[in-house]
């Protein structure tokens, strides 16, 4: 019988060959509006057996599965996970120090904030230099590793969940429907009333030329 996804990246962090397991990832990198927000989840394998770690069997990354499953995914995972830690990076923050300059800084706050401390800390493609705890760069680790996967089902649908709210504060740009990307209905809305205190003026995007 074929394996199912979520088995296939449990495998891959039960071949790491021990107990904690912490994966990073964020949600929003690539957006106009809106913060970013970074998780991190640590996975006990040791304790994640039998009907333990059923609710993981259809663990996916965020980006691969639709909204209600994604909201199914995340209370599997705050149930199933030992810890989980979350930052959001607002948009002043973005802004000033740079995107990925703040992204590194809060996968290396999440892995930091996760206890017990993980005996193995994997993060969906990126070194995040000797201040952060000892980890791998996992490219596609979200596809690969369930605890990778699994931090990226948090931090997706947490963030899903502020836009939405946040449409009801600037319901002219439709945050609800795009959750802050780039969207041709966002970039005329953006065109037509000037961008937001939620747009990132750091983003080089050709809709902020004709504002």
């Amino acid at each position: 019988m074929a394996r199912s996804c979520g088995q296939r990246l449990l495998s891959f962090d039960r071949r790491l060959g021990v107990r904690f397991v912490a994966g990073a990832d964020e949600a929003g990198r690539g957006s106009l509006a809106g913060p970013l927000v970074v998780a991190g989840v640590l996975l006990d394998y040791e304790l994640l057996r039998g009907s333990r770690v059923r609710p993981l069997s259809t663990l996916n990354d965020s980006k691969q599965v639709l909204h209600e499953e994604r909201e199914a995914l995340f209370h599997a995972v705050i149930g199933c996970a030992t810890k989980v830690s979350v930052r959001i990076v607002p948009v002043r923050e973005i802004d000033s120090f740079g995107l990925h300059r703040s992204n590194l800084a809060a996968l290396r706050a999440v892995l930091s904030d996760l206890n017990p401390p993980a005996d193995a800390c994997l993060v969906d493609g990126f070194r995040l230099g000797n201040t952060a705890p000892p980890h791998s760069a996992v490219v596609d680790g979200d596809a690969r590793s369930a605890a990778i996967a699994a931090a990226s089902i948090v931090a997706k649908v947490l963030r899903d969940r502020l836009m939405r709210r946040l449409d009801a504060l600037f319901p002219r740009y439709g945050f609800r429907s795009h959750v802050g990307y780039i969207t041709p209905a966002h970039s005329r809305a953006v065109r037509m009333y000037g961008p937001c205190e939620l747009h990132r003026r750091s983003f080089d995007a050709a809709c902020y030329e004709a504002a």
